[in-house]
Order: structure tokens, then sequence, then C-alpha cells
């Protein structure tokens, strides 16, 4: 399955709207420039992120937007259902009312292969959060100690991670 240029933008747009939380607004101009993406496209992403409540936006001269929460209580899951219309590699595993019904659909052998990656693919979005997307940087959790009253900084204790080291696991 591949993901839309849509996701990719919304993920890294809301990654840095993560890495500043609780920082104030920041613009689509600073964004785009910061992850040298598309202005123009990332206009047209934020308006489902901001509809579904991800993200909230402020007019003015020190406007822009800023996630509703912290980076830990925004699931990837969520956020990927809001910028696909399926997470489904097929269409027959598909949940949306109005899908195309395939012939074979009741006798069709690879019918629960294409459920079981469905069902990964969801799973992996699940359980991961935004705050898993900013691995060794500070991420305000959005706390606070109720002794002191002082905001508690969660960090990640997981080595860096980067594309290139991700091994697939085995099938034994």
């Amino acid at each position: 399955m591949k993901f839309s240029q849509k996701s990719e933008y919304g993920v890294r747009l809301l990654v840095e709207l993560g890495r500043h939380f609780g920082q104030g607004p920041l613009s689509l101009g600073e964004i785009a420039r910061s992850e040298d993406l598309s202005q123009t496209f990332l206009e047209q992403v934020i308006m489902p992120l901001r509809k579904a409540g991800f993200v909230q936006s402020y007019q003015g001269v020190r406007g822009g937007y800023e996630l509703t929460r912290p980076p830990g209580e925004v699931g990837m899951g969520a956020v990927m259902r809001v910028l696909e219309t399926s997470l489904a590699p097929m269409f027959c595993v598909t949940d949306m009312p109005d899908r195309d019904v395939c012939a074979f659909e009741d006798s069709c052998g690879t019918r629960v292969l294409w459920a079981r990656v469905r069902d990964g693919i969801n799973a992996a979005l699940d359980a991961t959060t935004l705050a898993d997307l900013l691995v060794d940087e500070p991420v305000d959790s959005g706390q606070r100690s109720a002794v002191s009253g002082q905001l508690l900084v969660a960090t990640s204790s997981q080595p860096s991670r980067v594309c290139g080291d991700y091994q697939p696991a085995t099938i034994k």
C-alpha cells in the first residue's frame, strides 16, 4: 500500500507542529520553509486536520496553526484516517459504505491476506502517536507537576531511528 502525498505532507506538518507544541502558533510559511514543502499544498492539507480537531488556527500577524492537544494524545491512526479515504490495501476489505463489490468476494482465496494487511496497517498506526515521531526531541507532554506546577517534559529513551535503520520482521 502506498500512502498519498497528502498524508506525507500532513504527517510532516504535524511533526513540525509537535516540535513546537506549547510555543505558540506557526505559520504555514514557516512550516513550508522548515520542511521544504509547498505552502500551497499545505493549505489544502491543513483544512481536514483542522476540521477533525487536530489543529486550530489563529488569525493576525502572529497567527498560524498549533496542535489542539499534546503530541502524545495525537494518534496517527486517527490522523491517517482523516487524510486518506481508506487504509485498506484492496477495495474488498475497506469499510467504506459505497465501495464496489467484487464478484469473487464470497469465494476469494486472497481476501484474508488483504484483511490481515489492512489490520496490520491499522494496528501499527493506532499504536503510534505523534510523540513517537519526535524521538530524541523534548516533547511537551502537557502535564504539570502536582507539587510545583512546573511543566513536565517527556523525552524518549529509545535510540534515534532513521528510515535506513528499519529492518522488517523475519517470517519463521
